[in-house]
């Protein structure tokens, strides 16, 4: 008889321990998206911080460390997912910066400054990658992520509630893209506890074996 216990492990691979009449163990591995994974450890953060901080606009020039920390996290993990994509479409891609990730993403998926990011719970809809409809248009949060980052002596304001909620909702957007045949099937679970796509992206729910899923649209239309 076996007895199976799962349990996640960093990186790639999601186990399960498995005992034989109590007797015997082995691993059993599956891959996992890290991507995914990470922008869910940053969803939580943004619950643990709505504790503290309520997600209003009252509140949206609020700045602290927990918030500049979730902002160059969530910014910094974005440059990595927007260099994916470009290399995606194209293998010999050399982009890496945000004017570069502009032109090569725009180009590939025109959808992706459309997309907007709804945090139900608080009545919130963003729009993270809006500015990218001009030719030159590069985010705020991303301006203000390059300004903290090396800045922050002069620029700590811009550490605001408003420019990480916006990061980790482009992050949410690109990670989306980066796995969008999962995506679209509802198989990128568990889904975040604040973040979805506007409602009129939803297509249906995906019932797995261990999590109910969420399936976007996210083709551009």
């Amino acid at each position: 008889m076996l007895y199976g216990q799962e349990i996640e492990v960093p990186h790639l691979m999601r186990v399960n321990l498995l005992t034989v009449s109590g007797t015997e163990m082995g691993i059993k591995s599956s891959r996992i998206e890290p991507h995914w994974n990470y922008l869910l450890a940053l969803d939580a953060d943004l619950v643990v911080l709505s504790r503290y901080v309520e997600f209003s606009d009252q509140n949206f020039k609020c700045f602290s460390i927990e918030i500049a920390r979730i902002l160059l996290a969530a910014a910094a993990e974005v440059d990595v997912v927007c260099k994916q994509l470009c290399q995606k479409v194209d293998a010999t891609s050399s982009a890496g910066k945000i004017n570069a990730y502009r032109t090569e993403l725009k180009a590939s998926f025109p959808v992706i400054p459309k997309l907007k990011v709804g945090l139900p719970r608080f009545g919130l809809t963003l729009q993270p990658w809006k500015e990218w409809n001009k030719a030159d248009g590069v985010p705020v949060w991303w301006t203000a992520y390059n300004k903290v980052k090396h800045h922050r002596h002069t620029h700590y304001e811009r550490a605001s509630l408003k420019n990480a909620l916006n990061a980790v909702a482009g992050l949410f957007v690109v990670v989306l893209r980066l796995y969008r045949e999962k995506a679209q099937s509802g198989e990128l679970v568990p889904s975040p506890q604040l973040l979805r796509l506007d409602g009129e992206r939803h297509v249906g729910m995906a019932v797995g074996a261990y999590d109910i899923g969420i399936a976007y649209d996210i083709d551009d239309r």
